[in-house]
């Protein structure tokens, strides 16, 4: 399975990326379900970063709608844990239908992939078909994480990042990057500037899960984390310009 070869060189145009979006970039801070206004914001970014020639595959959250985990305490009491977590693949696919038509409304060319067949209304995700589309300059929106329950939509999007072999994978955050700490509790936290896989599981740093790190890590995937609600910095981390956070084997940590 090919993945990229180490840290993405600042200042040069990612011919292929894979953008991770939370549920998060579907609502207002502090609110859930999904606002066509924050969508459309979000949509707008994309847009634009795809219109300087960048191949974009986007895997999404659901957790603005329903987190599986939520019902973890109630495993065995009225839904099974496995059901919880189905329950939250189908809220991706929600998220994925909402930015499928934002995009569309820009005129991007758009296909929303799902790792659980329901043709009516998506394609069944199939690695050869998605690299294909990326190729033909579509945007790809895959949902569903990997169709498996107790599994992260972060550990779906790194493995589809290497699946479609994309140059780095695109964390978008509500911060800036990578803290020392939660940056919302402590105003004094560090961002770091770079890290490495190891640094991150290690500090047990809450960026990913740790199995998404570990896939990256063995695999050699950069991960970037940036804030996607600063206007442009989609296109910004497309382009290769210095923000965020870069998580890769040779990062040295700095802050």
């Amino acid at each position: 399975m090919g993945g990229s070869t180490g840290s993405p060189s600042a200042g040069t145009t990612r011919r292929r990326v894979l953008l991770k979006l939370s549920g998060e970039s579907f609502c207002h801070a502090g609110e859930r379900g999904i606002s066509m206004d924050v969508a459309m914001h979000t949509a707008r970014q994309i847009a634009q970063a795809q219109r300087s020639g960048v191949q974009m595959a986007i895997v999404t959250g659901g957790g603005n709608i329903l987190r599986g985990a939520q019902f973890k305490s109630t495993a065995g009491e009225g839904i099974h844990e496995a059901t919880a977590h189905q329950m939250g693949m189908l809220a991706t696919v929600i998220n994925g239908l909402a930015l499928q038509d934002a995009l569309e409304s820009l005129g991007c060319a758009v296909r929303l992939m799902t790792a659980i067949k329901m043709e009516p209304i998506a394609e069944p995700y199939i690695r050869r078909r998605a690299r294909r589309h990326l190729e033909k300059g579509r945007v790809v929106i895959i949902a569903c994480g990997t169709g498996n329950p107790y599994v992260t939509t972060d550990t779906a999007a790194a493995q589809r990042a290497l699946e479609v072999e994309a140059e780095v994978l695109l964390k978008a955050t509500k911060v800036d990057g990578v803290y020392s700490e939660d940056p919302e509790k402590n105003p004094h936290a560090m961002l770091y500037s770079e890290l490495t896989y190891s640094a991150v599981l290690e500090q047990k740093l809450r960026v990913m899960d740790p199995t998404a790190i570990t896939q990256c890590m063995e695999h050699d995937m950069p991960i970037l984390v940036f804030n996607y609600r600063k206007e442009g910095n989609i296109e910004r981390a497309v382009q290769g310009e210095r923000l965020g956070t870069v998580i890769s084997s040779r990062a040295v940590v700095r802050t």
